[in-house]
């Protein structure tokens, strides 16, 4: 299916037929940073094994920052450009986005063979800890193409509405990943027990067979786009107009590192205990939001090309069910992680008291869930709809301005004795403060840009 065949079906049929497997890809993405953990907490010297992999996880979320950015605006311009019916566009855009993924894997190869250990060592004094980390870190920087080209070949896949071949894709890397875990940690099959560079071998091989797997679909299926190497040669207009989509999306991603390693410098004055709970609830919440993330991906496209096309009723229907999808998704989330907060934590190896922190996060942090669906669903609105700032403002509010300022307040209250919960509630404020402006930020956006246009046929 893609969208300029399917241009008289239901949207909201739509949302769900590109929408779930989005949403799964995307939750599958994160569920092997989840697998990871469990496994690496009952190796060696586990709890230090998962505060270095809590180190080294906003380098990680940078490179996929930069990926799917990427790969959002190539996906949005190629969505348009097919729904404007201008062929030479979309394939430039789909050879520039290749050209792009190139230039984000230099740009973390060179992090990975030169920068690793400075980084690092900003986050601990731990000689152990930070071994760890920097050697993990640098497998996952050094052989990041799996990601990189991964981000744009499944947004191809997407733009085209042939979201079930990306799902394919990354299932299968997922698997992978999760079935390489414990060979690779433990040395199962004769294998030597690597620890923690095992994990990180597991994970990048399984990027790279989603990749592989990708780029064969997109080849093979995506009729539409052509695959000419002169595509790939890199223009600044192009480019511009990826990034002027895709910036927001990049930032909203990129911040999502820098909350990370905000908060692992602020917990260390607390204890070691609080960056690895935070760590691993981190993974769990992503598991949660990454759904939200697929769904937004849905309604990036889809708005965009009917946005494109100047139909009003189905940009509004596709707002509409893509909202509704959203916090449906959310709330179902919200209510299993609630019931199961106890089993979760116990899935990990940990002390008492990381465990009991690690609990309190679970339970008090997916309280802001509903809020956090509805400003991911209208930061995909305001991509679609070229507002590239209002979306950059949510990321903003959301992952930086209400949350480390306010969070800096509750540690060195609990370092003054104040109840250890009280950091955790930091994260559901800084949800609910930001739709207060995402929504403000909407009606201004459909009153200016979306209420003029004419009205089509939704179903």
């Amino acid at each position: 299916m893609n969208f300029s065949s399917d241009g008289n079906k239901s949207v909201a049929k739509i949302l769900l037929k590109t929408g779930i497997p989005m949403a799964l890809s995307m939750t599958l993405q994160a569920l092997y940073n989840i697998v990871d953990s469990a496994f690496v907490s009952r190796a060696e010297n586990g709890e230090a094994a998962l505060n270095a992999l809590t180190l080294a996880f906003p380098v990680q979320m940078l490179v996929i920052a930069l990926g799917i950015g990427t790969g959002v605006g190539v996906n949005a311009l190629l969505s348009r450009a097919l729904g404007q019916g201008d062929a030479d566009k979309a394939n430039r855009a789909a050879g520039n986005g290749f050209f792009l993924a190139a230039v984000v894997y230099l740009i973390f190869l060179a992090f990975g063979l030169f920068f690793t250990g400075i980084y690092v060592r900003s986050q601990t004094d731990d000689a152990m800890i930070g071994a760890m980390a920097i050697e993990y870190l640098r497998i996952n920087c050094i052989l990041s193409f799996g990601v990189a080209f991964f981000s744009v070949c499944e947004k191809l896949l997407q733009a085209t509405g042939r979201s079930l071949f990306s799902t394919i894709a990354q299932v299968a890397g997922a698997a992978t990943n999760i079935v390489l875990d414990p060979i690779m940690i433990y040395g199962l099959l004769g294998l030597p027990a690597l620890g923690v560079s095992g994990a990180a071998w597991a994970t990048v091989i399984g990027q790279i067979v989603s990749f592989a797997l990708a780029l064969f679909f997109h080849c093979k299926f995506n009729r539409e786009v052509r695959k000419k190497l002169s595509d790939c040669k890199p223009s600044g207009k192009i480019i511009l107009q990826i990034y002027a989509i895709g910036l927001p999306a990049i930032i909203a991603q990129a911040l999502t590192s820098v909350m990370a390693y905000g908060m692992n410098l602020l917990l260390v004055k607390l204890s070691p205990a609080y960056v690895t709970a935070y760590g691993l609830y981190y993974k769990i919440r992503q598991f949660v939001l990454f759904a939200a993330f697929g769904l937004r991906d849905a309604i990036t496209p889809l708005v965009s090309y009917e946005y494109g096309r100047g139909d009003g009723m189905r940009v509004r229907a596709a707002i509409k069910w893509g909202l509704l999808d959203t916090l449906i998704v959310m709330a179902a989330g919200l209510l299993v992680i609630e019931i199961a907060a106890a089993p979760i934590a116990g899935a990990f190896s940990l002390a008492s008291q990381t465990q009991e922190l690690l609990l309190d996060a679970i339970r008090i942090v997916s309280l802001g869930f509903l809020f956090a669906g509805a400003n991911i669903a209208l930061q995909g609105v305001f991509q679609a709809t070229d507002g590239g700032l209002p979306s950059l403002i949510v990321s903003l509010l959301r992952q930086a301005a209400f949350v480390l300022p306010v969070a800096w307040g509750l540690i060195a209250a609990i370092a003054g004795g104040g109840d250890s919960r009280l950091v955790w509630i930091t994260f559901p404020l800084a949800e609910g403060a930001t739709l207060v402006y995402a929504a403000i930020a909407f009606l201004r956006t459909y009153r200016r840009k979306i209420a003029p246009l004419s009205v089509g046929d939704e179903s």
